[in-house]
């Protein structure tokens, strides 16, 4: 189980897949889940496998998108200027590789540059570089030779380039997009274990598109498949880092699966929430429970889906989302896939019922 999740995060993690520019891991999706179930899309393209069964429709949901950047102008020196699509912290950016993916499907590595320091005021040194100051150098010496030679056109979508790395401590993973492909790894592999089983519900895995840009994808998924109850899959970020009380972390890598309570974008369903702590101490699952004080994940547009979806939130803490290089425990990804299995197999019409009996 092990050696698996390692392979797909990595391939996952290294896949070039921005908001609204899904294809590399939504073919991934489809490539490994095939033959698990039925596969359609919505409209938006947002990505589904109905793994068959009998019962109240569970969806096991995760967003295929990282943050990334789109094509805005090319000057005509050839500098490629750039606007963000999902949330960056221009601390992160200055002298990282990214990867302009043509519309041919080239994709044509830059640099995310600035003005040097050497030629700026000593105040403006000491200011956070804003995204509208910084371009990407491509190595092009016109507009024309970018956009003809080189195949780079307005709008095209723009990567972080990051190999999956081991670290010198075991089962400390180093990669871009952990945020949120450890959520779609787990959601693939939930399919190819239980989706093999007998189970009291009709199984859906699901990819969504565009969570980072307002948890869009997840409207239209909620609409397409109508599900009884999701269980989303994320890639939070971690809390045990220095400026940080370690005694009070909720998001601690080696911790164990995060199960979220709150966020601003959503209260988790009570019952539901219960439910799977009491599943994951049964099973002997180490978790970690989380209420936050901002973020969001696409339960926060799942839950008011149709008549009121019940979600529950499972996560893997990672330090440093939303780079180039964030940091995961690899076993805070199998706890999160084990206790997404339980819940799938207990999740019979009885109890998925409880969740919305209020009355």
């Amino acid at each position: 189980m092990r050696e698996t999740a390692v392979g797909l995060l990595k391939e996952l993690t290294e896949a070039h897949s921005v908001p609204g520019h899904e294809d590399e891991v939504r073919e991934i999706f489809a490539r490994r889940l095939g033959k698990v179930g039925k596969l359609s899309t919505d409209g938006m393209g947002s990505v589904f496998c109905d793994a068959g069964g009998k019962g109240p429709r569970v969806m096991v949901a995760g967003h295929m998108d990282e943050v990334g950047f789109l094509v805005q102008n090319i000057t005509a020196a050839g500098f490629v200027q750039f606007v963000a699509v999902g949330g960056w912290w221009e601390h992160n950016l200055l002298s990282q590789r990214v990867e302009i993916k043509t519309r041919s499907g080239r994709k044509v590595l830059g640099v995310v540059a600035s003005m040097p320091p050497h030629f700026l005021a000593e105040a403006q040194r000491r200011q956070v570089m804003g995204i509208d100051q910084m371009f990407i150098d491509v190595g092009a010496g016109s507009r024309e030779e970018a956009m003809k030679d080189f195949g780079i056109s307005l709008g095209d979508p723009v990567a972080p380039v990051s190999a999956f790395t081991p670290m010198a401590r075991e089962d400390y993973f180093m990669a871009k997009a952990f945020d949120n492909r450890v959520g779609m790894a787990a959601a693939i592999q939930c399919g190819l274990v239980c989706g093999k089983q007998k189970r009291p519900n009709q199984l859906i895995l699901a990819g969504t598109v565009q969570e980072e840009v307002g948890l869009r994808g997840a409207k239209t998924a909620a609409n397409a498949a109508k599900p009884d109850v999701v269980i989303v899959l994320e890639g939070p970020p971690a809390d045990d880092t220095p400026g940080f009380n370690r005694a009070d972390s909720q998001g601690r890598l080696g911790g164990g699966v995060q199960i979220r309570m709150f966020d601003p974008s959503a209260i988790g369903n009570p019952k539901l929430a219960r439910f799977a702590c009491e599943v994951a101490g049964e099973e002997g699952i180490p978790h970690q429970v989380t209420v936050r004080r901002s973020g969001g994940t696409d339960a926060g547009s799942f839950h008011l889906a149709l008549e009121g979806v019940p979600c529950v939130v499972l996560g893997v803490p990672a330090r440093y989302i939303h780079s180039h290089n964030a940091v995961i425990d690899v076993n805070d990804h199998l706890h999160m896939l084990a206790l997404a299995n339980a819940l799938v197999r207990r999740l019979d019409a009885k109890t998925v019922a409880g969740f919305t009996r209020f009355l």
